[in-house]
Formats: C-alpha cells, structure tokens, sequence
C-alpha cells in the first residue's frame, strides 16, 4: 500500500535539542500536524477537530509508536507522508513516514479512537468519514 497523502512541515528551532537534530518528542507533534492535514484535506474534519467548542465528534490517540532511522536537522525539508490502512468499527491506524531529501528519517503509527464529545465516550466512525477515507486509500 502507498502514501497517496504527502504534507510538508516547518522544522523549527525549538524542535531542535542539544546534539543539533529534531528531538524525538516532537516526531508526534510531526505527526499530528500531518494527521489533522490529512484529515481536513480528505475528510474535511480538520477544522472541527481543532474546534474549542466541545462537541461533535473528534478524535483521541489511543497509541503512539515512532522509529527513527537517521537525524532530522534545522536545514532540512521535511514532508509527513500518511496512509489509513484499515478501518475498524470505532478505530483506525495512521502510518507516517517523516521524510527529508536523504530519504526516509522516521516511520510511526497512531490508533485513534472517534470519540464524542457531548458524551465524552468513543463512538463509531462519521460514515461520511469512512466513505471519504475508504474512497481516497482505496480500501
């Protein structure tokens, strides 16, 4: 299966630590930014699930795991490819591969969970989020 979604994202000085490489905490916030693009550009939820209004529906992660293949630095162009690979009933995996000129630097995966906010519990996944998802990975 491809990364057919690819977003770009700023490295910052602050993303930097002491040996002069992007921290590897903040390989989750990479994540994140690249997860909300993805999901504003293909399901058009990005938007509300930054909402601070407190209901709808929005997403909580429920698992995180990073690997690291070589040092991301200041200097370098990075892009966050993302995929869904499957869909569950109330759940779904995210699969990153953090990108630089030199290749892959990073791969991760999150599990989010849709969760309501008006009940503040999980619930099934927007059909019309499936729908979208299912249609644009081609699952």
């Amino acid at each position: 299966m491809s990364f057919e979604y690819t977003t770009e994202v700023e490295v910052r000085y602050a993303d930097i630590d002491t040996y002069g490489h992007v921290n590897n905490a903040t390989y989750a916030t990479y994540f994140e930014e690249a997860r909300i693009d993805y999901l504003d550009d293909v399901v058009d939820a990005g938007e509300a699930l930054l909402s601070d209004s407190g209901s709808g529906v929005g997403i909580v992660i429920a698992n995180l795991e990073a690997d690291y293949r070589k040092p991301v630095r200041i200097s370098d162009t990075v892009a966050v490819a993302v995929r869904v690979p499957r869909l569950g009933e109330k759940s779904f995996p995210f699969e990153y591969e953090v990108r630089t000129d030199e290749g892959v630097a990073a791969t991760g995966e999150t599990t989010v969970v849709t969760y309501d906010r008006d009940t503040e519990s999980s619930r099934p996944i927007p059909e019309d989020w499936r729908d979208a998802i299912t249609q644009f990975e081609g699952l």
